[in-house]
């Protein structure tokens, strides 16, 4: 049973930890998330479970992050914004520039960073595509690269053939990122909410897409200052097909749906 005091101690945490604001709503998705850990330890109630996850070097703390974090994801996902960028890197192709730098700034278990390195692949333009996620567990998933058959079967014969290996074997059933993708594309940790991070060039595309949800009005106006700093003139921030947090930033105009523009200083 998770109490009233425990599901205010949850609600804490991963405010302290991740920046997620849940809502009172959430508490039978924390229920059935968390249970499992419980079981993982053999722990009989929550209040023990919470006492671990808040011990000072607890290796439980991520775990705990990874099972509230929610990874709804498949490739090319609200396709308008991948039509978007295969204009931008063919016109950065045709110009014969520097690498299109882009940034999956919540890749999940990857499909999203590797739509972009597609999309790039097919435009014959040279990138440098980072993706980050809080989650421990799907970052090994995206790096890996490996995906289930029917988690590409949309993507039509033409895209699996040019971006993806099919497995034989033991592998039968299963397909793999090719080369040409993985050299361009890198994965690291990141929470978004965290008050530092890591040092980067400006980047021509940032994606955040249906991560900010999770975040309160504070939290969201800091990340879009942040992103404004990160991001090129010119540049482009893809946010989630309900979202709209960049809009009167003055840093951002709206280019498209749900796509933002740097504008220049």
């Amino acid at each position: 049973m998770l109490n009233e005091r425990d599901f205010g101690r949850v609600r804490h945490m991963i405010d302290e930890y991740a920046g997620i604001k849940l809502s009172a709503q959430k508490r039978n998705m924390v229920y059935n998330r968390l249970l499992r850990r419980l079981r993982a330890h053999g722990v009989s109630n929550f209040g023990d479970y919470l006492d671990l996850v808040q011990a000072d070097a607890s290796a439980e703390r991520q775990a705990f992050v990874n099972a509230l974090t929610t990874n709804l994801t498949a490739f090319f996902r609200e396709p308008h914004h991948f039509e978007l960028l295969a204009t931008v890197a063919a016109d950065r192709a045709r110009k014969g520039n520097a690498p299109l730098r882009v940034w999956s700034s919540a890749c999940s278990t990857g499909e999203e960073a590797w739509s972009i390195a597609m999309v790039l692949r097919e435009a014959g333009c040279a990138g440098d595509i980072r993706a980050s996620d809080i989650d421990s567990e799907v970052l090994r998933t995206a790096s890996a690269g490996v995906y289930r058959n029917e988690r590409v079967t949309d993507l039509g014969p033409s895209r699996l053939k040019k971006h993806f290996l099919r497995g034989t074997g033991a592998n039968e059933g299963l397909v793999s990122i090719r080369p040409e993708l993985r050299a361009m594309t890198r994965f690291f940790q990141l929470n978004l909410q965290s008050p530092a991070w890591p040092q980067q060039e400006r980047y021509d595309v940032i994606f955040c897409r249906n991560v900010v949800i999770y975040f309160d009005r504070e939290g969201q106006r800091r990340l879009v200052a942040r992103f404004a700093d990160m991001l090129a003139p010119g540049g482009l921030l893809m946010v989630g097909h309900s979202e709209s947090f960049p809009a009167g930033h003055p840093a951002f105009r709206s280019c498209g749906r749900t796509a933002y523009e740097r504008v220049a200083h």
